[in-house]
């Protein structure tokens, strides 16, 4: 076959062209669920880790992340949560996703950097061990973790920003189903029209099977 045959094979053939799109937008879509399953990890772990440490007279005292500030490990579920959306969401809506996971990847990492240096969770903790208000702990010192949970945020950052960039051409739950711009949504209706008229035990009957209800 030519070279010139070959280029009319490829563009009499209108699913050959997207798809190195199709590939590039779940290779997207896969570091951006690595980055947001990673970074949520480092920071909730990051969370249940000694920060803080030091002396109430004799006593050890030390706290860990999530009583210092318990924002990091919030906005960390945040992004996770955010992650999960964006498979529901399209267009503005993903865009909208993905601002949100920025901004949660952004405070959990201020917040991580602001509990770094923090004493008074430990001041609070000495008070208590020793029963006398105002106390203070000494000899204070400070681990990685906080450093850790940093890293975790901007790693949730960084998804967001992925979902921002490259959203758009990400599959979306139920596009199986949609008709392509300017096509008939004729297979869309139809199982939806069959979808509906089954009670949700014939669907489990049919999956059971091996059937797909839905394409009916």
């Amino acid at each position: 076959m030519t070279a010139e045959a070959r280029t009319d094979a490829v563009s009499a053939d209108p699913a050959a062209a997207p798809a190195p799109a199709a590939r590039a937008g779940r290779r997207t879509l896969g570091v951006m669920l690595l980055f947001t399953v990673l970074g949520a990890v480092l920071v909730l772990t990051a969370a249940g880790r000694v920060w803080a440490e030091g002396l109430a007279g004799t006593l050890e005292v030390s706290v860990t992340g999530g009583k210092i500030s318990e924002l990091p490990a919030g906005l960390a579920l945040v992004a996770l949560a955010a992650a999960v959306a964006v498979f529901a969401a399209r267009g503005a809506g993903r865009l909208a996703v993905g601002a949100l996971t920025v901004l949660a990847g952004l405070g959990a990492a201020a917040a991580a950097a602001a509990g770094a240096g923090d004493t008074a969770a430990l001041d609070a903790e000495a008070a208590r061990k020793l029963a006398l208000t105002g106390s203070a702990a000494t000899g204070v010192g400070h681990t990685a973790w906080p450093w850790v949970a940093l890293l975790g945020g901007l790693l949730l950052a960084l998804a967001g920003f992925l979902t921002v960039r490259y959203g758009r051409g990400w599959p979306a739950m139920g596009s199986r189903y949609e008709a392509p711009t300017g096509g008939a949504p004729v297979r869309r209706s139809a199982a939806a029209r069959n979808s509906a008229a089954q009670t949700p035990a014939d669907l489990w009957k049919a999956l059971d099977r091996g059937e797909d209800p839905t394409a009916r």
